[in-house]
């Protein structure tokens, strides 16, 4: 490093060539996943831009820092790193770089289950986003509110937060992150066992989901709208997202989804009484389950049939899978 406390302007400027390079290194290293190597190259560019008193770089510098140990899940060390950056940012009235450190302030405090500070920490980072007209950093600042509300079991709260981000993701267009809110408002709503609201907001994710061919997403929710039907005794409705869910399934080659759909299908069917159908679901299930050597599927499925005949009153067929159990 240098001799003198206080370098010469050349020297000056070869530390900020080495800290940019360092900077820069570090954010190759994030990309490759490599970030226990990123955050030693932070480090050393964070020691160079110091040397340099430059403090807008060792602000940015260390919100990296925050940003890396989080992903490290060292969450006190990106608290540390934090409160550093944003005792700087405020000297220099960066409210951007507040805003970023508030945010992983927030994060790492709800991972350490302190949520009072992770409250206090996201709530100024969405005020100073609200003031920056910052839409996308108050659509994060929502969303990782609502997380620190569901882990306090506040789901009212969490809905409240999630319509607001719902609201600002609208007003971007921004189809993916709608898809998101959607689905963790109908989720949340599912939790709550409000299942008509759940169903309104899977149906509207369910759209986007399939406007941007995102077929597993497509999947998931066709799975959680079978739920909620089942749930309010909509059984036929319930069939039909299952039937749906197993096309698509089918589609993308799936097995383990077709199996969960059959075995859904039989279930919704036994509930109507229609054993009948029951059985033929549950049959097409065997036959997928046996073509892929899965055993404990089997038993089940066969117990499943079993039940399913005694029910309809075959006896005779009711046995033949009664002795194909082990």
């Amino acid at each position: 490093m240098f001799t003198s406390s206080t370098p010469n302007p050349q020297e000056q400027e070869d530390c900020k060539s080495e800290a940019s390079k360092l900077w820069q290194q570090a954010t190759q290293q994030q990309q490759a996943g490599e970030l226990s190597a990123a955050l030693k190259s932070l480090q050393q560019s964070l020691v160079l831009f110091q040397t340099v008193r430059n403090c807008q770089k060792q602000a940015q510098v260390l919100c990296c820092l925050a940003l890396v140990a989080y992903n490290l899940r060292d969450y006190n060390g990106a608290i540390s790193y934090s409160h550093e950056c944003l005792s700087l940012a405020q000297n220099i009235k960066d409210l951007q770089i507040q805003v970023q450190a508030l945010s992983h302030l927030g994060n790492a405090y709800r991972h350490l289950g302190d949520n009072h500070k992770a409250i206090e920490s996201l709530r100024i980072c969405l005020e100073i986003a609200q003031q920056l007209q910052d839409e996308r950093s108050q659509i994060a600042a929502l969303n990782n509110l609502g997380l620190v509300y569901k882990a306090l079991n506040d789901i009212p709260q969490t809905i409240e937060l999630q319509q607001q981000s719902l609201e600002i993701t609208r007003q971007l267009q921004d189809h993916w992150g709608e898809e998101q809110v959607l689905k963790n408002l109908g989720n949340c709503c599912y939790a709550l066992g409000y299942y008509a609201k759940a169903i309104n907001y899977y149906e509207q994710c369910l759209a986007i989901a399939r406007s941007l061919n995102r077929s597993r997403s497509a999947i998931q929710l066709l799975k959680n709208l079978g739920n909620a039907c089942h749930a309010i005794g909509e059984y036929n409705k319930a069939i039909t997202y299952h039937e749906e869910r197993l096309v698509l399934a089918q589609q993308i080659q799936d097995t383990r989804t077709q199996e969960q759909c059959l075995d859904s299908l039989g279930i919704a069917c036994e509930t109507l009484g229609d054993y009948a159908k029951a059985i033929i679901y549950y049959e097409k299930r065997l036959e997928l389950a046996r073509s892929l050597n899965r055993r404990s599927n089997e038993q089940q499925i066969l117990a499943s049939l079993r039940v399913a005949c005694y029910a309809l009153g075959d006896y005779v067929k009711a046995m033949e899978y009664q002795q194909q159990i082990k």
